[in-house]
């Protein structure tokens, strides 16, 4: 009886841990997708969502004004999905969630999908890079630093499509300016 009794006990217990775990508001999101669907609609977030046609037209066009070169163009054309997601905080607490919660987070989840780090960008924006490829392709670029003129803010970018090596250099040059611009 009382084996039985301890049994139910810890049966319990492991059950509320684990419910407890699961069901809090922190949980860390596992995929770039699944950091948009945790925060996009909370307030302070803005995520912008272009498809290729639009995403091509609009970037070809400011290619004239930011320069660029074949491998630029190609990647360009090779964009399949563009997501920026975007967090200025508020208040003191929303600050401390950019400090420390977002920016962990995305580190995080990069390494649980297995992204390869790439060198950051300098300049006004400093942009973290990651990319998760297949053979010689890579199939996403994950973007992270924070919005331009706003040091505690928050970006995540997400490109997906079908790049050379080359074209994601290129792609990453290019990137602060786009979303420089996207965010205003």
């Amino acid at each position: 009886m009382k084996l039985r009794l301890i049994t139910i006990c810890t049966v319990l217990a492991l059950l509320a841990l684990g419910s407890c775990r699961t069901a809090g508001p922190g949980t860390p999101a596992r995929t770039v997708a699944a950091f948009f669907s945790k925060y996009e609609g909370r307030p302070g977030f803005k995520t912008t969502d272009w498809s290729a046609g639009l995403t091509t037209r609009l970037l070809l066009s400011k290619l004239g004004k930011f320069g660029g070169d074949n491998d630029l163009s190609q990647a360009l054309t090779s964009i399949r999905s563009f997501r920026i997601i975007t967090f200025t905080p508020t208040s003191a607490s929303s600050q401390k969630l950019v400090a420390e919660g977002l920016t962990k987070e995305v580190d995080g989840l990069l390494q649980n999908e297995r992204y390869t780090a790439l060198a950051e960008s300098g300049g006004s924006t400093t942009m973290r890079y990651a990319t998760r490829q297949s053979g010689d392709k890579v199939q996403e670029i994950a973007a992270s630093g924070h919005v331009d003129g706003a040091p505690d803010s928050f970006v995540l970018a997400s490109i997906s499509g079908n790049f050379t090596r080359e074209q994601v250099t290129a792609l990453t040059k290019f990137l602060p300016g786009v979303i420089s611009e996207t965010t205003k």
